[in-house]
């Protein structure tokens, strides 16, 4: 079982790194972008966008990763690297609860809520729907990819403490 530690610490620390990733798009460009264009634009784009994120691509980050560095906190604890099964063990509960469990919560509801929405013609109604989305969504984005970063920054120390 030892020699599956250093492997899965590697494939926790892609699949973490490609969540947190993700999600940081998305606070420093797309949804600056998104809030600078014609609502109508923004609305139509952050439908398009949802209704595409899931598959096969983004599927092993968002729902492999939690799993990962699970099996990799079990497997590092039961070969003695308790450190590091440690600092494993907490980029499992930053990742699983605020990145995973909150998107499911908030995020996808919303974002739902978005999909289900008609385009207005007039730019002042998709003003007032756009800005009844973003803000909140993004305030929700940020902590989860806070979180999924101080995950990322756990997994690392944890690497850290491998002999």
């Amino acid at each position: 079982m030892t020699a599956l530690a250093r492997p899965l610490s590697l494939l926790s620390l892609v699949l973490a790194a490609a969540l947190f990733g993700f999600f940081y798009a998305w606070v420093c460009s797309t949804m600056w972008g998104l809030d600078n264009a014609d609502p109508r634009v923004a609305i139509a784009a952050m439908q398009a966008m949802n209704a595409s994120v899931r598959n096969v691509v983004f599927a092993p980050a968002f729902f492999g990763t939690p799993v990962a560095l699970l099996i990799t906190t079990l497997v590092l604890w039961a070969t003695a690297h308790r450190t590091a099964a440690l600092w494993f063990g907490l980029a499992t509960l930053l990742i699983a609860l605020p990145g995973v469990v909150l998107t499911m919560a908030v995020n996808v509801p919303r974002n739902e809520a978005l999909a289900l929405v008609d385009v207005p013609n007039q730019i002042d109604a998709a003003r007032a729907i756009w800005l009844a989305y973003s803000p909140d969504w993004q305030f929700w984005n940020q902590a989860r990819t806070l979180a999924t970063g101080l995950g990322v920054l756990c997994i690392g120390l944890g690497l850290l403490k491998l002999r």
